[in-house]
């Protein structure tokens, strides 16, 4: 208890953790908690299932696709200009922005929805390449694990926090004063900008901007000279570019089960208020989930953190195999929960531990970059193994595969010893 008084007294610290208590509120309760369904009653009102699933599907991969392109050469743009806090307040602004602009967007204005939501969630994750670039301007080698744990947690607690509340406002509309559910949904797209913007203000106030790679008159071209040299610094070292591609494929095993279990549960005929209430477990658990997962990493070392964590995940697919009621369901939630984000935090602090600090806004760039377009790999091989086997149970336990490339890769990456 005494490491995590210290990370809350740290000024800079939990100014830098509370941009995950921000901006966790996006990703709980718009992309995986209201905006999918919302966008197939409401705003698709009227199209068939398949229509609409596709509408959806590419919104998603249009917002992915731009920060798979964008994320290095902005991070290397804000590396050259000395500028990441810049950078995160722009896309921030976006995100807050279009996460009210749901609120305007009429029923069965599908294609509206869809433009507003891609704007939002390019806000979202173009945010997440210089918020994570800080870390190292907020905490030593040594600390790293415990500070990116202690972000991730705050994301769950405050992310949970909102969600629990969005949720009682959709359920009981009229204790709320509200009309209908509709106008509840609608009503949570505005609390989550007014959240995520309050609370993003502590970081641009007390948390120190790292220093530029150079001075250039155009910050432009440096930021692309910069950029190449971080892609020659990957080819001269090559346990950088080990342990991006281990964490290509378990982070693509992790996504695909944050993505796939809502489905799964209601391909195995659980009621959708059950599945919402194991969101909801996941979140409160994975709150001091992720700080001991922190602490564990720094007393043994993120590598076997991370064994654990990517090991459970794989113990997890196989027992949804198996799985056929809904208390077994919160069973998954809650051990998803216990290192969900564990998995996230310490990938994240040992990643860190490659980076040089000037040069921050690059390398989370690409490992940004990775962790965005994965959930590629898993997703396809559950669908292909289910339409090949008729089976959504073997489709699920296929995500193994891909969880276990993630381990074996891992396992020959060495770590940094701290500076």
């Amino acid at each position: 208890m005494g490491r995590i008084r210290e990370l809350f007294r740290d000024r800079a610290v939990l100014s830098w953790a509370l941009y995950d208590w921000a901006n966790s509120v996006f990703a709980t309760t718009v992309i995986a908690g209201f905006f999918p369904v919302f966008f197939k009653q409401y705003w698709s009102a009227g199209s068939d299932a398949v229509t609409s699933t596709a509408q959806l599907g590419f919104a998603n991969s249009i917002g992915s696709a731009f920060i798979l392109i964008a994320a290095p050469v902005l991070g290397a743009l804000a590396d050259s200009g000395a500028a990441r806090k810049k950078y995160l307040a722009a896309f921030t602004g976006l995100g807050v922005a279009m996460a009210a602009g749901l609120w305007f967007v009429p029923e069965g204005d599908w294609s509206s929805a869809a433009i507003v939501y891609v704007l939002a969630t390019v806000g979202f994750s173009g945010s997440i390449i210089f918020y994570d670039a800080l870390i190292v301007s907020v905490s030593p080698t040594e600390r790293v694990d415990e500070v990116s744990a202690f972000g991730f947690s705050l994301g769950y607690i405050g992310g949970g926090l909102l969600f629990a509340l969005n949720v009682a406002m959709t359920l009981s509309p009229a204790t709320f004063g509200l009309a209908s559910a509709a106008e509840a949904v609608r009503l949570s797209f505005l609390t989550v900008a007014a959240w995520w913007l309050l609370f993003s203000l502590p970081l641009f106030r007390y948390v120190p901007e790292p220093g530029r790679v150079a001075q250039a008159a155009s910050v432009l071209g440096t930021a692309f000279r910069s950029l190449g040299k971080t892609l020659g610094d990957f080819r001269g070292n090559r346990m950088v570019g080990l342990f991006l591609l281990a964490y290509f494929f378990y982070i693509d095993g992790v996504h695909t089960i944050i993505r796939m279990a809502v489905d799964y549960g209601l391909s195995l005929g659980f009621p959708s208020e059950s599945l919402i209430v194991a969101l909801l477990i996941t979140q409160f658990v994975g709150f001091p989930a992720a700080l001991a997962f922190g602490i564990a990493a720094r007393r043994f070392g993120p590598k076997p953190a991370l064994y654990v964590g990517v090991f459970v995940y794989v113990a997890v697919t196989v027992y949804a195999y198996f799985m056929d009621s809904v208390v077994e369901f919160y069973v998954l939630a809650a051990t998803v929960g216990l290192v969900q984000g564990g998995v996230q935090a310490v990938s994240r602090s040992l990643y860190a531990r490659f980076v040089p600090p000037a040069q921050s806004g690059e390398f989370f760039g690409f490992f940004n970059m990775l962790g965005r377009f994965a959930a590629i790999i898993g997703p396809a091989l559950v669908a292909v193994t289910g339409v090949l086997t008729g089976s959504s149970r073997l489709g699920i336990l296929s995500v193994v595969l891909v969880l276990g490339v993630g381990l074996v890769l891992l396992t020959f990456v060495r770590v940094p010893k701290a500076a």
